[in-house]
């Protein structure tokens, strides 16, 4: 049987089981008239791009003083105590920072009681955990402190809404990275202090950071950063520099650049969405 002539044909419609008519690859002339280019795109300023950057910066500079406190540590160069007392102190101070006018007594005693059960739990197991990969090699175990760093800085959650955030994976990767580390200082104090300092750095400084983050801070934190730096190795501060200028300045750069080759294509073809009208 023939198939019948345009002139006989139903109109052509955007639903498969009513286009009987025509062929499986027919393509109406109407369907590419709702096409849309770089629906609601928002072009970002370079210093839009430059300030978004210094989030990351932000958090490369705590890792990095997470690890200047370990290789203190590792090396004996200040004692597990007086690191443990500072950064009670801090955290005692961060909090009511943080907490501001709105502190309430109650609360507080609650919090205090979790930090303590905290510490007192770590404290137990700290000579397990310093025990724990004895049988690895400080080469596989510093490699794959590196990795699981990279992880937490790439989940982090730097204030933006997307798929790859995930706070857990970037928390667990770096408590991860604590207990590795913490099986190759001296003794299970110094485990225990440094995992309490991993605590409060990747757990608890986050919130803070949120809270008083501003261009100030970070320059803080870059300054403080070099400054102990620049006593372990020459290599590590240009490397932690060069890291800093291309996450803020190639990086910015580079996004304010490419963003005109943005095309987007919106069109009939995109997955339904079902919008719901109200009644009158």
């Amino acid at each position: 049987m023939e198939s019948p002539t345009t002139a006989g044909r139903k109109p052509w419609k955007k639903n498969l089981y009513e286009n009987a008519d025509y062929a499986d690859n027919y393509t109406d002339p109407s369907f590419l008239k709702d096409m849309q280019t770089n629906v609601n795109l928002r072009t970002y300023t370079p210093a839009e791009a430059f300030t978004g950057a210094t989030r990351l910066s932000q958090q490369i500079s705590v890792v990095t003083a997470f690890l200047i406190i370990f290789h203190h540590l590792y090396m004996e160069r200040i004692g597990a105590k007086t690191i443990f007392l500072q950064s009670a102190v801090g955290t005692i101070v961060g909090y009511f920072i943080y907490a501001g006018r709105d502190i309430q007594l109650a609360k507080f005693v609650e919090d205090s009681k979790t930090a303590v059960a905290v510490l007192v739990f770590g404290f137990i197991f700290s000579p397990l955990l310093h025990t724990l990969t004895n049988s690895i090699s400080p080469d596989t175990i510093f490699s794959m402190t590196f990795f699981v760093l990279m992880l937490h800085l790439i989940f982090f959650d730097y204030g933006v809404s997307a798929a790859l955030v995930s706070k857990a994976i970037s928390l667990n990767a770096a408590i991860f990275g604590s207990i590795c580390l913490a099986s190759r200082l001296s003794s299970s104090l110094h485990a225990f202090v440094l995992l309490e300092v991993s605590a409060v750095f990747f757990a608890l400084g986050p919130f803070l950071v949120r809270k008083l983050y501003s261009v100030q801070l970070l320059v803080l934190s870059i300054a403080v950063c070099c400054y102990f730096l620049y006593s372990i190795s020459y290599i590590i501060l240009y490397t932690y520099l060069s890291t800093l200028a291309f996450v803020n300045l190639f990086c910015p750069w580079l996004f304010v650049r490419l963003q005109k080759y943005k095309n987007n294509i919106n069109g009939p073809w995109d997955e339904a969405v079902v919008v719901e009208e109200n009644e009158s």
